[in-house]
């Protein structure tokens, strides 16, 4: 290169210089370019990656944290009638809410007033929708049944209920607000030091065993509308059942309480494992027993159920009874005198198409 700029002319020697520079000007920019269009092809191909989590994340991403946390957003109302053993179920619900995980709150009204006025029931719907710490949650209390979709909620709440003979629920609750229970022996009861009997309560006609009083489980599961609270209403009873049915996921009965507690266990293991047992063990379970209770005689069932509103309730005891006992007879089977839960009966086959 020395040698040819020796004797090459100035101009020539000028003008390879000049070509010189401008092919490696033209080099630098052809590199650049490629350097340009690798980066455009590599933030390209990130771009289409993100796309693709993204795309997997909607698609599966949300509904995994769905699965998830269904269990954890879940609330189950325990709207419990009076004397039906509802204490008694609902200690189990204590006694387990630290070891599965879950708050218990009681729903107390004024004087157990089971109908809310309609800015309580907005209030209670936001909080048992919107209330997230705590969920998952078990509510009870002695409310009527609130339809939860009235009031816009996407998720409805699960609601449990336990009922009882009427007759037998009445004569309870009768004695009860007269000696109390051997829960707490020391408060003092309405009727307190009134010792009239229940059957000379019915043979005098006196009101607080009268037929009218027997309407109760019926209001309970109809709800808040007017007519649910008509003593007599047919309509209220037909409503009733189709609450009981189509807005309740089990009902049961005082006088199968461990089947129902068996029969929650297994299909809300979230807020019941452990249940059963706990309630043939558990002292807590029995403690709440009506004292100084005399059962009625034959003459006075007799009388009560002369009557246009014991036939309804008894209507929805026996309606009731019969969908638990349905419900019952296909989740357990019994062997050598104890009954078992079934296993999963259900499969899928024919799944289709293929996967490579």
């Amino acid at each position: 290169m020395g040698l040819l700029r020796i004797m090459m002319p100035p101009k020539l020697q000028l003008l390879a210089v000049v070509a010189f520079a401008v092919a490696m000007l033209f080099l630098e920019n052809q590199i650049q370019k490629l350097e340009e269009s690798r980066s455009k092809l590599e933030r390209a191909i990130a771009r289409h990656e993100v796309r693709e989590i993204e795309q997997r994340h909607t698609m599966d991403g949300p509904r995994q944290e769905a699965m998830l946390d269904e269990e954890e957003d879940m609330v189950i109302i325990y709207n419990r009638v009076p004397k039906t053993a509802s204490t008694s179920f609902t200690n189990i619900a204590y006694d387990l809410c630290a070891k599965n995980k879950y708050h218990v709150l009681h729903i107390n009204t004024t004087k157990n007033n089971p109908v809310m006025s309609l800015q309580d029931q907005v209030r209670f719907v936001k909080n048992i929708t919107s209330w997230k710490e705590m969920k998952p949650g078990f509510y009870h209390g002695h409310v009527s049944y609130l339809d939860f979709a009235k009031f816009g909620v996407k998720k409805k709440p699960i609601y449990i209920n336990v009922i009882r003979d009427p007759i037998e629920r009445l004569v309870s609750y009768y004695y009860f607000l007269r000696f109390g229970d051997d829960y707490r022996p020391g408060l003092r009861r309405r009727k307190q030091g009134d010792k009239k009997t229940f059957d000379e309560c019915v043979a005098e006609g006196g009101s607080d065993c009268a037929p009218e009083k027997l309407w109760l489980q019926i209001p309970f599961f109809c709800g808040h509308s007017s007519e649910c609270w008509n003593v007599g209403s047919r309509w209220a009873m037909d409503q009733a059942k189709y609450n009981l049915i189509n807005e309740y996921f089990l009902v049961g009965v005082t006088e199968e309480l461990e089947d129902f507690i068996m029969l929650l266990e297994a299909a809300l293991p979230r807020f019941f494992r452990g249940a059963t047992e706990l309630y043939r063990t558990g002292k807590k379970s029995h403690l709440r027993k009506t004292t100084e209770k005399k059962l009625p005689t034959k003459q006075t069932i007799a009388k009560l159920q002369q009557s246009d509103i014991w036939k309804m309730e008894n209507e929805f005891y026996e309606f009731a009874l019969e969908q638990f006992q349905f419900i019952r007879a296909h989740a357990v089977r019994e062997k050598d005198g104890d009954l078992y839960i079934l296993a999963q009966n259900f499969f899928y086959e024919k799944i289709y198409p293929k996967s490579n």
